[in-house]
């Protein structure tokens, strides 16, 4: 066989590969931050690291709404919760306003795509989301039968004869924050080992020991994401395989998961494509909306219309491109026991939060320092604290109209800046563009008014049981 031969079967052979479409793998972990080594934690996290290496780490990627229902169901629908109905927990019976509403799953399935998820949906209705396949469909917040979630994923990769997407959804960093099973992690951290998440800001022994358990989490999350880039590595995928890994907010600590402080809303996100850019890190301010529109650029297809993300294609591979200058969260409610509608807008700096109940007492502050998550009482956790990290712990408790804080003075949020005339000037700034966005999205909560009636309901309806609330009437829906 001729020189000239072989070259053009390898040639042939290269546009084949670089034609088929892509698959799919979005890996989804519980309630962590990016408290992983590759973010700079001090914990071993070699997998996750090494899937940073080979692709982009997102050093400012942010979920829109910091709870489990509302973060999943915002990612594959690429609307906001307020845009999409799904404004608190699916186990709470809050769910979107419509099943109609386009999603990633259906439109990828819709273009030749086999999907699958294995994991917690976590999105009501379940039936608006037409998965092909279904593995442990349970939390599973016990981790149970880890090994299982490589297994069947293993089967879904062998089993699949066209491009495919798999939806992976381990347990881990979910509270109970669990030390050990089954031998991982296999050197466990301990109560001396650890300093508590500066976001905290309370430095008490059951702190530490929780963060610990909670990096202990994160470790044993790694072990089994190895195990699952191995099953698709085995599979012969792998080369052909564009693999998303994303926390669903922050972690479920204080001033961290079901608020929008950096804590809860910021997120570890990696995507690895195969020939993009290796082990570059972006600091561009990049959201789980603009996941959607990536799948559909990843296969090809139109993307539907009324999404709010961008792709981000064009900054895997490299490349600079037009950028929003600032990102927006929110929050509603997660189980009807913290029920606070609020609005937050950074750009690269400075950010903002609005809270249109100001003054009155939230009801989530009481309910995550209470004896659910601590033994020790709440005074008794900030005595260990300092003047001004007490005093950020009242205005959590009861917060004010705005908070406005220094990103780059005050990383974590402690000293509110919002009454203070030298930064009259960011404030109107960011409430302007916060006001500019609220009417753009048709946010139903723009004043107090609706506010306080959304809240009001919720408290109203009580936490005994958990009917449905009739809410869907207060919002201004975009399908």
């Amino acid at each position: 066989m001729n020189r000239s031969l072989i070259a053009l079967i390898l040639f042939s052979i290269s546009t084949l590969c670089e034609s088929q479409d892509h698959n799919i793998l979005l890996i989804i972990s519980e309630d962590n931050g990016p408290e992983i080594g590759c973010y700079g934690t001090n914990i071993e996290t070699p997998n996750l690291d090494q899937l940073a290496n080979e692709g982009t780490l997102f050093e400012n990627a942010y979920v829109p709404q910091a709870g489990c229902s509302q973060s999943r169901a915002a990612l594959l629908t690429g609307l906001y919760p307020h845009q999409n109905g799904q404004i608190g927990l699916a186990t709470w019976n809050y769910e979107m306003i419509s099943s109609d509403i386009p999603n990633a799953v259906n439109t990828l399935k819709q273009n030749g795509y086999r999907t699958g998820i294995i994991g917690k949906l976590h999105i009501k209705p379940k039936s608006a989301f037409k998965f092909d396949y279904k593995a442990i469909t349970k939390s599973n917040f016990q981790r149970t039968d880890m090994n299982l979630y490589a297994e069947k994923a293993s089967e879904f990769f062998n089993s699949s004869d066209k491009p495919f997407y798999l939806q992976v959804n381990y347990p881990d960093a979910h509270r109970p924050f669990i030390k050990q099973i089954n031998g991982i992690p296999k050197k466990p951290l301990k109560v001396n080992d650890v300093t508590p998440l500066s976001f905290v800001g309370i430095n008490h022994p059951e702190i530490r020991q929780q963060t610990a358990d909670y990096y202990n989490s994160i470790m044993r999350l790694d072990h089994y994401v190895g195990d699952l880039l191995k099953a698709l590595e085995q599979s012969g995928s792998s080369e052909n395989t564009i693999v998303i890994y994303i926390g669903d907010h922050g972690a479920d600590l204080p001033r961290g998961k079901r608020t929008c402080y950096e804590g809860g809303v910021r997120i570890p996100m990696i995507i690895r494509w195969p020939k993009a850019k290796e082990n570059q890190r972006r600091s561009e301010l990049v959201s789980t909306l603009d996941l959607f529109p990536t799948i559909c650029d990843i296969a090809k297809i139109k993307t539907p219309k009324l999404l709010v993300g961008q792709s981000l294609k064009e900054i895997i591979h490299g490349k600079d491109q037009a950028w929003r200058k600032v990102m927006i969260t929110e929050y509603h409610v997660h189980s009807n026991h913290n029920p606070w509608p609020q609005r937050a807008i950074r750009n690269e700096r400075y950010k903002l939060i609005f809270n249109p109940l100001a003054g009155e007492v939230n009801p989530g502050y009481d309910f995550t320092m209470s004896k659910k998550f601590f033994g020790a009482s709440e005074s008794n956790l900030l005595d260990t604290s300092t003047e001004e990290v007490r005093l950020a712990y009242k205005n959590y408790r009861k917060p004010p109209l705005f908070e406005l804080y220094d990103l780059k003075e005050d990383p974590y949020e402690f000293k509110n800046l919002a009454k203070d005339p030298e930064y009259s000037k960011e404030l109107k700034q960011l409430n302007d563009l916060l006001l500019q966005w609220q009417k753009e999205s048709e946010d139903p909560f723009f004043f107090s008014k609706p506010s306080r009636k959304l809240f009001n309901l919720i408290r109203d309806s009580g936490t005994k049981n958990r009917k449905k609330i009739s809410y869907k009437s207060m919002m201004n829906i975009r399908h």
